[in-house]
């Protein structure tokens, strides 16, 4: 009997003992992740430095490191119309130290035209909408066209000679503008790049005709672009003289978003803290006026109405590529 006390005793303390470094270890788990971020935080672009997906994740990482008291860092990780990119974040660690902030068609619309080495559903996880683009159809200075109408009636004259240029194939700037040449019963060639720097160099280089891409911004109201049209429902708060697609007959839909994804297994927590820190940045003061420079305006959706938006956006290019035939050559 005494044997079976101590051995109960002993039990006790071993379930006592149990107990007590479980809840040390959770408490250790909690505090670990209150910590969050105890060192830089890596944010994955997958296109150049230069282009628009470039600027608007250094301005709104920016405002978020200066709130958390962390660095973000920003490494831009282009190619194969950034998918390269977004592969490496799907695959990174889920440890709330890796991000990926990147404009729609990654996401959206590439995984359908052709295979893509992740799985935009379930490798990673939606944490915030930062903005929406002004999409612009922009043409070299000495094209002989200034209105969609001129453009339309200079492709058909000589079907293929016309250049486009792109991010890559699948791509928004590349499905935009495929797109707007179906309604408009046109043929030009598409020239694909890495991002959209190099894409507007060679159409300021005069190598390529027009791409549609709102980073074209700045050089359109220096003069050393045209603007053939506004590619959004609504006209371009900087370009007010320039028509939108629909007021020139055609019914297109344009524009993109750029958003905030994390590796799957990233703790909920960390999630829910980056979202908050996310809107703080885009809903500064200052930010809108900001982005105004390379033709974004702010556009944060939490994390449910943000999967919520991109469940309905690849329905969308889902119908649309059924109902045009479209697809990447």
């Amino acid at each position: 009997m005494k044997l079976l006390q101590t051995t109960s005793s002993a039990t006790r303390r071993s379930v006592l003992t149990a107990v007590g470094l479980a809840a040390a270890l959770a408490a250790g788990g909690v505090h670990a992740q209150a910590a969050w971020p105890a060192q830089p935080i890596k944010i994955i672009v997958p296109y150049p430095a230069g282009g628009n997906a470039d600027a608007i994740a250094r301005l709104i990482s920016s405002k978020v490191a200066a709130s958390l008291g962390q660095s973000l860092v920003i490494e831009n990780k282009a190619g194969a119309g950034g998918t390269i990119g977004t592969q490496q974040a799907a695959r990174s660690t889920g440890d709330g130290y890796t991000f990926l902030m990147t404009p729609n068609a990654v996401v959206t619309l590439t995984p359908l035209l052709r295979k893509v080495p992740y799985d935009p559903t379930t490798d990673l996880l939606p944490v915030a909408m930062m903005s929406s683009s002004y999409g612009l159809v922009a043409a070299r200075k000495d094209l002989p066209a200034s209105t969609m109408g001129e453009f339309i009636a200079l492709a058909k004259k000589d079907p293929g000679k016309l250049t486009f240029g792109s991010v890559g194939p699948g791509t928004a700037t590349h499905i935009n503008g495929e797109i707007v040449h179906l309604k408009a019963g046109i043929k030009l060639t598409h020239v694909p790049y890495k991002g959209s720097a190099e894409s507007l160099a060679d159409l300021l280089g005069g190598r390529i005709d027009v791409i549609y891409d709102p980073v074209a911004l700045a050089q359109i109201k220096a003069g050393n672009l045209k603007a053939l049209a506004v590619t959004s429902p609504e006209r371009h708060p900087e370009l007010p003289g320039v028509p939108t697609l629909r007021e020139q007959k055609l019914d297109v839909p344009g524009g993109s978003w750029f958003g905030v994804f994390a590796p799957r297994g990233t703790p909920p927590a960390i999630l829910a803290r980056m979202d908050a820190e996310v809107s703080k940045a885009v809903n500064a003061p200052d930010t809108r006026a900001q982005m105004a420079k390379f033709s974004q305006y702010p556009d944060y959706k939490g994390a449910e109405v943000f999967a919520r938006d991109i469940r309905e956006d690849t329905a969308f290019f889902k119908d649309l590529i059924a109902q045009t035939g479209l697809k990447i050559e």
